[in-house]
């Protein structure tokens, strides 16, 4: 299971995956690498730090490692949030309501989901 956090390039990365996957190293390389100015040896050495951390597996296929994210990425991100929720923002919601409340472009199906979320919460406190 996963030991440690994930951030920045190795979140940028883990997503790039997660849209894509599996991919190879060289995939990757090619299309985020180049566009973000990193090596293909940088790029190894993101995508294996991950899968050391457990984000990410490997697999042998056609005499090449391709590489898929341990979890579907609603699941991935849900840690990710929850993880920059517990250790940045110290577990108090008031950040977040406070940033979510400022936000004037969020769509009527994000609404929906945000309200959905509510009510289930109250039901879950009485």
């Amino acid at each position: 299971m996963r030991k440690k956090n994930v951030a920045g390039q190795e979140l940028a990365v883990l997503q790039f995956i997660s849209d894509r996957a599996p991919v190879t190293v060289r995939e990757v390389a090619d299309q985020y690498g180049v566009a973000h100015d990193l090596a293909r040896t940088t790029v190894l050495t993101i995508m294996e730090r991950l899968r050391k951390k457990g984000f990410l597996t490997r697999k042998k296929a056609g005499g090449l490692y391709v590489y898929s994210p341990s979890l579907e990425k609603r699941e991935l991100m849900k840690d990710v949030v929850k993880d920059f929720f517990e250790k940045t923002l110290g577990g108090s919601l008031s950040p977040l309501v406070a940033y979510l409340g400022d936000r004037k472009d969020l769509r009527p199906e994000e609404l929906d989901e945000l309200e959905r979320l509510v009510e289930e919460l109250k039901k879950d406190a009485k």
